[in-house]
């Protein structure tokens, strides 16, 4: 087919592969007539990718979009069987309101001045400074007897984790909350003073 210059200003007769290499140009393709139909597979690599442009809001279900971590080297004694703030907390800001916070405590030790005696844990959890109210809540049996200033202490590890659901994208803090089961017995939280750590991990819901 011969090549044919329209007077509409339409060219007509070129074959696929007619245009020498090079002539189309950025400059010549129309804005937003590229799209990902045309693209094909594997034709944007790493190296194509402007940098910060992959965002919390592209990326898939499950995926981490952020991890904070506090810890807490502090002991606190109590012999109540209601709740009460450790020195341990820590805060994120979720990307979005649909994400989910995996809360982790773990490290340092729990003690009880008592046989049969046993702690109470809970996660607590506070939006925008308003009141801190419980998420999770276990009751620690305790499991080892160490006998330390002239008395028994049943010593176990500290352990909690929770899944949980804030529903917001505004400033969130946990809490590690403890009490003594019984009341009148004597609980210890993070008796032997090392480190307790609560880790906060953002999951893209």
């Amino acid at each position: 087919m011969a090549i044919v210059i329209n007077g509409s200003g339409t060219v007509t007769g070129i074959a696929v592969g007619g245009l020498p290499d090079g002539i189309v140009d950025a400059g010549t393709l129309a804005t937003n007539s590229v799209d990902s139909a045309e693209l094909i597979d594997g034709s944007i690599d790493t190296a194509h990718i402007a940098t910060d442009q992959i965002t919390s809001a592209i990326l898939p279900a499950g995926s981490v979009l952020q991890v904070v971590q506090s810890v807490w080297e502090g002991t606190t004694t109590t012999t109540s069987n209601v709740l009460a703030a450790t020195g341990l907390s820590c805060t994120i800001t979720p990307s979005s309101s649909s994400s989910k916070i995996l809360v982790t405590i773990s490290g340092g030790s729990q003690a009880g001045a008592a046989d049969d005696v046993g702690n109470i844990n809970s996660i607590y959890r506070s939006i925008n400074s308003a009141t801190a109210a419980t998420i999770a809540e276990s009751g620690t049996e305790m499991q080892v007897n160490y006998a330390a200033m002239g008395g028994t202490y049943m010593i176990t590890p500290v352990i909690m984790q929770k899944l949980d659901s804030p529903s917001t994208a505004l400033s969130t803090e946990y809490f590690w909350y403890f009490s003594s089961r019984d009341n009148g017995n004597t609980s210890i939280a993070n008796w032997l003073g090392g480190e307790v750590n609560m880790v906060l991990m953002e999951i893209a819901g």
